[in-house]
């Protein structure tokens, strides 16, 4: 099942790219491997900035989450130092009807929206709580330094 679904979703980003965003296979002798890319959400301390994803398919894909992470430095409540992304749609709430291009749409949506109570980074969480002129700073400079 894995193979014929990752080959459906390469084509319907084919078709249907998602706005700020790019997935593909790292190569074609193996699809399960893909790199992505997410632009920074306007308005948002990641604007201007590229940032760059893996994703690993595993076997029983799609009923059994991709594993996403960041490859680029980014100061987030939700993303830590190692990449690992805080999205419950890669862990407890993953669904099988659910896309590589709605997992793309969910880390963008994130960026412009942090959940500070489910932080990776629990000093960028508090940060974001406590003084959210700081945080965009930090954050912006990170982008800058990290993101292009």
């Amino acid at each position: 099942m894995s193979k014929r679904r990752i080959m459906e979703e390469i084509k319907e980003l084919e078709k249907e790219p998602v706005v700020g965003c790019t997935a593909r296979p790292v190569d074609d002798n193996n699809i399960s491997n893909w790199t992505a890319t997410i632009k920074g959400p306007p308005d948002s301390p990641y604007e201007g900035g590229t940032f760059q994803m893996t994703i690993v398919f595993p076997r029983d894909y799609p009923f059994r989450a991709p594993v996403v992470k960041a490859t680029t430095r980014i100061y987030h409540p939700n993303i830590d130092s190692h990449g690992n992304i805080c999205l419950d749609i890669l862990k407890h709430n993953w669904a099988p009807s659910l896309t590589i291009s709605k997992v793309l749409l969910s880390i963008s949506s994130l960026l412009c929206d942090p959940n500070p109570s489910s932080p990776m980074d629990p000093e960028a969480a508090k940060l974001y709580q406590s003084n959210i002129t700081e945080f965009n700073k930090k954050a912006r400079e990170y982008t800058e330094k990290y993101a292009k």
